[in-house]
């Protein structure tokens, strides 16, 4: 009797277990084959349609830091480098080639090209530009200089004061950009007298404009006269050559300051 009823009592629960199978039961096994999640655990239906719904893991690949580049300087040769101030006398040995302007005036051979189309580019805009001053002589430039030096001792100046005082508007010969020849007075003609005004003229503002467009600088800015040694002349252009004038037109640096930037990244590049 006993042994009977033990086999009723597994006799049902197989039943049940088919009636559940049958009805799609609460939960069931995924198979490996049907594309189951590995998991110990079972997972119900609707828990499974939501890992397959899982987007794949994308795989990031990190670029290297970018080291950020120091200032690339234009390649230059040494004549439009050439540092002249009241602290840099021309070089001894310095040669420079000659060529004559329309008007008689002379300038650095290397210039004339680009300075003459850059007058006749400001004469197409309908503007009177003219040369007061190119290149000078070193006899030439001594004899501007000592005569500053009168004026302002008639003027009451002392001998020291004087000097002082004129070289920072007549360079010392020796220490002058006309020497070199690669240095103009460009004045309007309507109005030529070498004075702040001149910087209102339509003639400087479309030079300072367009200068460096012709490889030419405003070599002495206003508010840069304590490192050029020279007060501001808003009618003196020097010629470097097109690359190295829109290189310091983008710096925003004067010659001298344009000039110690380069010098030191050289330096940092050969250590």
């Amino acid at each position: 009797m006993k042994c009977t009823k033990q086999a009723a009592a597994l006799l049902a629960s197989l039943l049940l277990l088919s009636t559940v199978v049958q009805a799609g039961g609460i939960y069931k096994p995924l198979l490996r084959e049907e594309g189951a999640v590995p998991d110990a655990r079972l997972v119900p239906p609707a828990e499974a349609e939501e890992f397959e719904k899982l987007p794949e893991l994308a795989v990031i690949t990190l670029e290297p830091a970018q080291i950020p580049e120091g200032p690339v300087f234009p390649e230059a040769e040494d004549w439009q480098l050439l540092l002249v101030n009241p602290w840099n006398e021309i070089p001894e040995d310095y040669e420079v080639t000659l060529k004559t302007l329309p008007d008689g005036m002379k300038v650095d051979e290397r210039a004339y090209d680009d300075l003459t189309a850059m007058l006749q580019a400001c004469w197409d805009a309908g503007l009177r530009p003219k040369i007061c001053s190119a290149y000078r002589t070193h006899s030439k430039q001594a004899y501007l200089h000592k005569n500053k030096i009168a004026r302002l001792r008639a003027a009451g100046y002392s001998q020291a004061a004087a000097q002082e005082e004129a070289g920072r508007w007549v360079a010392r010969p020796g220490t002058s950009e006309h020497e070199l020849g690669l240095a103009l007075d460009i004045v309007s003609q309507s109005y030529q007298a070498l004075t702040k005004k001149q910087e209102q003229t339509k003639e400087q503002k479309w030079l300072m404009e367009h200068c460096w467009e012709y490889g030419f600088i405003l070599r002495y800015p206003n508010d840069k006269s304590e490192i050029t040694g020279i007060g501001y002349e808003p009618w003196h252009y020097r010629y470097v050559g097109v690359e190295v004038a829109q290189d310091v037109r983008r710096s925003g640096l004067c010659f001298e300051e344009y000039l110690l930037l380069r010098e030191e990244s050289l330096i940092e590049e050969s250590m």
